[in-house]
C-alpha cells in the first residue's frame, strides 16, 4: 500500500528551509508515494504551495495526523512528536545530543526516526550526505559575509585614485566548508591562506589556488576528521599560527566536530594582536565556536576586531539549500520505497541500518542511547 509522505513547514526559530522542493517532491510521486504538502510549507523558501504540483496541499492536523512518513529539516518539537501516528518514521537532522526529550518522546511513540547526520560517510553515501550539502553552503555564505564586513576590498583594484592590494583572507579548516570558503574568497579577488591539522588536506588547499600554511601539526584522524590535539600540539599550533592571523584581514574559521564542543582555536590574546577593522568569521560557532570571544548567534566587537558568530547559516541561503538537502533525501529514501509506494527499507543496508535513531520503542543509536542513561543516572 503506497505510503503518505509528509511535508511539514518547519518549526525551529528562523528555520527557512523547506525538507522537499517542488522537483523532488513530484519524484517521489513517481515512486509511486502519495506527497502531502503543510500549508505553506516551503514559503519561506521561495517554493509557494501552487509550484507543488504533484503534492496535496494540507492542514497542520492532516500533515502530521496522516503521515507515514515524515521528512523534515530541523528536529520536531516533542509536542509535534505526539501528533504523530505511533509506528509512522521520520527523517530529519535530529542532533540527539541537544534534543534528549524529542529522541526520548519518539522512543514511546515507537517512532522509526532516521537521522541524516548519522549516514555513513562512506563512498555509496556521498550522494545522502546532508553534513557536506550544508557545509558547502555554509562555506560560500562565510565569505560572502566576511566580505561584506570587512573595512576593505576582497580584490585588488586598479583606479584612478591608485592600486589597492587585494585583502589577506586565512580559513582555518579544510572540510567542505572551508574548501567551499577558499574557493569563494579567491573568486572575489582576495589572497587566501588555508590551514588543517590533516596534512592531506594540502593538495586540496592548493587546487583552489591557496596558499597551505604548514605550522609542522599533523592529526590524521577517523572518518576524514582529525584527531584532538595534544597540549604541547596545540601549543606548537597557536605560536604558528598566530604570526600569521596578526596580517589577516579576513580570518574564517570552520573546524567543527559533529555532535561536540568546537575546539577552541583563536584565543584572547590572538584575537589582540590583530589588526583594526580585521573580521573573524566563525563558523563553528554552532558548537560554541572556535574563537574564545565568539557570542554565538551574535556579532561582537574586540579592541576594533569584528566577530561575527552566525547560527544555522544554510538557512540564509533557503532555495539552494533546499534542493540539495531534498536531492539528499531522495537517494537516501529511494532504495526504501518498493513498487507501488511501499515502504520497505532492507535492514541488512549500512546505510540504512546505521542511520537509525529509534526504532520499535528502543534508541538503536548507541552513542545518543549512553548519553541519555548518563543524564537519567
Amino acid at each position: 500500500m503506497a505510503i503518505k509522505l509528509s511535508v511539514p513547514k518547519e518549526s525551529a526559530s528562523g528555520e527557512r528551509r523547506v525538507a522537499l522542493d517542488p522537483t523532488v517532491a513530484a519524484k517521489f510521486a513517481q515512486l509511486g508515494v502519495t506527497v502531502q504538502l503543510e500549508k505553506g510549507a516551503g514559503t519561506n523558501a521561495h517554493f509557494p504551495d501552487d509550484s507543488y504540483e504533484s503534492a496535496t496541499v494540507v492542514d497542520t492536523e492532516a500533515a502530521y495526523g496522516q503521515s507515514d512518513l515524515m521528512v523534515r529539516v530541523a528536529p520536531p518539537t516533542v509536542e509535534e512528536v505526539n501528533q504523530l501516528p505511533e509506528g509512522s518514521t521520520v527523517v530529519s537532522l535530529f542532533h540527539a545530543h541537544r534534543n534528549p526529550d524529542v529522541v526520548k518522546a519518539m522512543q514511546e511513540r515507537k517512532i522509526l526516526s532516521f537521522a541524516m547526520e548519522l549516514i555513513p560517510r562512506i563512498s555509496r553515501a556521498q550522494s545522502m550526505d546532508v553534513l557536506s550539502s550544508q557545509a558547502a553552503v555554509v562555506g560560500y555564505k562565510g565569505a560572502i559575509m566576511g566580505s561584506d564586513l570587512s573595512c576593505r576590498f576582497f580584490p585588488m583594484l586598479t583606479t584612478a585614485a591608485g592600486t589597492i592590494r587585494p585583502a589577506k583572507v586565512i580559513v582555518i579548516g579544510a572540510g567542505v566548508a572551508g574548501l567551499q570558503a577558499i574557493a569563494t574568497a579567491k573568486r572575489l579577488g582576495a589572497m587566501v591562506e588555508a590551514y588543517d591539522v590533516r596534512s592531506a588536506t594540502k593538495e586540496q588547499v592548493e587546487s583552489l589556488g591557496a596558499k597551505f600554511l604548514d605550522l609542522g601539526v599533523s592529526a590524521e584522524g577517523e572518518g576524514g576528521y582529525a584527531r584532538e590535539l595534544t597540549a604541547e600540539e596545540k601549543k606548537q599550533q597557536q605560536d604558528a599560527l598566530g604570526e600569521y592571523i596578526a596580517k589577516a584581514d579576513v580570518l574564517i574559521t570552520t573546524a567543527a566536530i559533529p555532535g561536540r564542543e568546537s575546539p577552541k582555536l583563536i584565543p584572547k590574546d590572538m584575537v589582540e594582536g590583530m589588526k583594526p577593522g580585521a573580521v573573524i568569521v566563525d563558523l563553528a560557532a554552532e558548537g560554541g565556536g572556535n574563537c574564545e570571544l565568539s557570542k554565538p548567534g551574535k556579532t561582537s566587537k574586540h579592541k576594533g576586531v569584528v566577530i561575527h558568530a552566525p547560527l544555522n547559516v544554510p538557512s540564509q541561503v533557503p532555495l539552494h539549500a533546499s534542493e540539495m538537502y531534498a536531492k539528499n533525501l531522495l537517494n537516501f529514501l529511494t532504495p526504501m520505497i518498493a513498487e507501488g509506494g511501499e515502504f520497505k527499507p532492507d535492514w541488512e543496508d549500512e546505510v540504512i541500518a546505521k542511520s537509525v535513531l529509534t526504532r520499535d520503542g528502543e534508541i538503536v543509536h548507541e552513542a545518543t542511547r549512553e548519553a541519555l542513561k548518563g543524564a537519567q543516572s
